[in-house]
């Protein structure tokens, strides 16, 4: 099998920054995570590949060694005497990718909270080539790690987001119960405390990050904290001022439209708009005026006409473009 680049498995070029190889990796683990696809054995390998190439890549020293050596470097166990030694075997007219050294210390990293995978065993699928030598898996104790953190998806309903709720939702094999708080809005990032991949010897296990993303409404359009919500009048409603109703989340809200009201006018009710879920001012609701015109009659007509005469002018008299 081909050697397959570890810049080519994160998907980056080999001049890639830290914070690119970072990214990438967290993009492959987060799409093929096992806790978000159980049973899935190619997106596993996927995953445990991603993670062993971020291992390398991520580390300056490691880095440095490989963009030398490329599997060589992999052979050396990251050691820099080992080094030294493919120096002087490259210099011997030794080939690439066949120096006689083992992993040593380096011979197994722990993936997330998935326990210990044998590196060379993995980078043998990758390169094509005995790669664990005669590893002995010896060195000082590896210190407890912190599981990775995961990120999801969450829609919500608008009415949740205004008046907050509790749901429970699917995460791979997983049921977990999300307290949404009033005043979520969308693009929001609710935090599920230890609900992440699990921690490594011992470690903490990561936590979960659900992305709000709120459904748009039939009705009532969301501009930050404020609500907008169309208000259908009557042409006497508008005319003669009405007492009228306007439905929200928290139940019917009852006001007074003042004479004279025109299409398109933006009433605002304050305070009944999305709440703020750190505790702040809340927002508003608009009514916004929409004049409703009765079905077309010959009685319609009729007092249409009566109403030219109340017309001062052209109305469309001083707009050009």
């Amino acid at each position: 099998m081909a050697h397959r680049d570890l810049y080519q498995i994160l998907g980056v070029p080999r001049t890639a920054t830290p914070e690119e190889i970072k990214k990438a990796y967290r993009k492959q683990a987060r799409q093929n995570h096992p806790d978000v696809n159980p049973g899935n054995k190619a997106a596993e390998e996927r995953f445990k590949e991603a993670s062993a190439a971020f291992e390398v890549l991520s580390d300056p020293k490691r880095r440095s060694l490989y963009d030398e050596f490329g599997p060589d470097a992999l052979r050396t166990g990251f050691d820099e005497r080992r080094a030294e030694e493919v120096r002087r075997w490259r210099q011997a007219g030794g080939a690439p990718g066949g120096a006689p050294f083992d992993f040593g210390d380096f011979s197994k990293v722990n993936v997330e909270g998935y326990g210990p995978f044998d590196f060379g065993s993995i980078f043998e699928s990758i390169f094509g080539q005995e790669a664990r030598g005669r590893a002995t898996g010896h060195g000082r104790r590896p210190a407890p790690r912190a599981g990775e953190d995961l990120e999801a998806e969450l829609e919500l309903e608008l009415r949740d987001a205004v008046l907050g709720a509790v749901r429970d939702i699917r995460i791979g094999p997983r049921t977990l119960r999300v307290t949404i708080k009033p005043g979520t809005a969308d693009g929001a990032r609710i935090r599920l405390a230890g609900q992440g991949s699990h921690g490594d010897r011992g470690g903490p296990a990561g936590d979960l990050f659900l992305r709000v993303r709120l459904r748009p409404h039939p009705l009532v359009r969301v501009d930050g904290k404020d609500l907008y919500l169309d208000l259908p009048l009557t042409v006497p409603e508008a005319v003669a001022g009405a007492e009228v109703d306007l439905p929200t989340f928290e139940g019917k809200v009852r006001f007074a439209v003042t004479a004279g009201t025109p299409s398109g006018k933006q009433i605002r009710l304050r305070g009944k708009g999305l709440p703020d879920v750190h505790g702040g001012p809340r927002g508003d609701l608009y009514a916004v005026v929409k004049l409703v015109l009765p079905e077309p009659s010959d009685q319609l007509l009729e007092a249409v006409k009566a109403l030219e005469p109340l017309y001062r002018g052209d109305p469309r008299a001083g707009i050009s473009l």
